[in-house]
C-alpha cells in the first residue's frame, strides 16, 4: 500500500538479469521536493535498481508505485510519459541532433506547452551557459561533461514528477559536480522527487535529504543525509 505523500515508492523489489538475482527485497520511498542519495560499492546493485524502477529491467517480485500508481509491467517510454525520467550514466543524448533539438525531444513529454518549454530552456541555459553557447552544435561534438548537462537539461524540460539520476559525476570533471548537484537541489525544491546514485558520497550528501546504502543487492541502512558520515564510520567497525 502506497503511503500518502510519496511520489515514488518501491516495495520489496527483487530484480536481476535472466536467472541471476541482483536485488533482494529492496524498499524505498521519496516524497515531493526530497532528494534521496543511494550509495554503495561497485556491483552492489544500484544501477540495476534504477533500471528496474524505470522499466528497463523487469522486477521478478515487488512493486514500484508512482504517486500510488503501479508501474511494473509498463514499457520504459510509458513510464517516462507517466512522469518518471531516468538520466543514465553514459549521457544518453541524441548525437546527430543539435543541443537545442535534444532539449526539444525532452519537451515531447509536455505537448502544447510552448511557454513552459521556452522558460525551461532559458533556465537550463542560465545554469549551464556552455549549452547556450553550443545550442546549434551536434550533441556528438560535446564533451562527456557537457553531454551529462544536456541529458539533465532534456529531463528538466520534461518536468517529471520523479527524476532518477544514475552517477551524475560519471565522465565529469569533479569541479563540475557541485554545480550539477546545486541544480538538482533547486529542481527538487520545485516539487520533483529526486533519486541520485553516486560514488562521491561526501560531496553529494550536503545536497540530499536522506541517504541509503546498498550492499550486495540489499539495503544496508538508511539515514538522514547529515548522519551519513557517522553511520558509514560506525558500519566499518561492525
Amino acid at each position: 500500500m502506497a503511503e500518502a505523500g510519496n511520489m515514488l515508492e518501491v516495495v520489496n523489489l527483487h530484480a536481476g538479469y535472466g536467472i541471476v538475482p541482483v536485488l533482494e527485497d529492496v524498499s524505498l520511498s521519496v516524497r515531493a521536493g526530497e532528494i534521496l542519495l543511494i550509495g554503495g560499492e561497485n556491483g552492489a546493485g544500484k544501477s540495476t535498481l534504477m533500471r528496474a524502477i524505470a522499466g528497463f529491467n523487469r522486477p521478478t517480485k515487488g512493486e514500484v508505485l508512482l504517486t500510488g500508481r503501479p508501474l511494473q509491467g509498463m514499457a520504459p517510454e510509458n513510464i517516462a510519459k507517466a512522469g518518471l525520467r531516468i538520466v543514465l550514466d553514459g549521457h544518453r543524448v541524441f548525437p546527430e541532433l543539435s543541443v537545442f533539438d535534444n532539449l526539444r525531444m525532452g519537451a515531447a513529454a509536455r505537448p502544447g506547452d510552448r511557454a513552459g518549454f521556452a522558460a525551461a530552456v532559458e533556465e537550463i541555459y542560465s545554469v549551464f551557459p556552455i549549452l547556450k553557447e553550443k545550442q546549434r552544435k551536434y550533441a556528438r561534438d560535446l564533451s562527456g561533461g557537457q553531454q551529462q548537462m544536456l541529458a539533465l537539461g532534456q529531463a528538466f524540460v520534461a518536468q517529471p514528477k520523479v527524476l532518477l539520476c544514475d552517477e551524475p559525476s560519471m565522465g565529469l570533471a569533479q569541479a563540475l559536480l557541485p554545480q550539477i548537484l546545486a541544480f538538482l537541489r533547486r529542481w527538487a525544491e520545485t516539487g520533483t522527487a529526486v533519486v541520485i546514485v553516486e560514488q562521491h558520497l561526501q560531496m553529494t550528501a550536503p545536497y540530499a535529504d536522506r541517504a541509503m546504502i546498498v550492499e550486495r543487492g540489499k539495503v544496508k541502512f538508511e539515514c538522514p543525509a547529515a548522519e551519513l558520515d557517522r553511520r558509514l564510520a560506525a558500519a566499518e567497525h561492525v
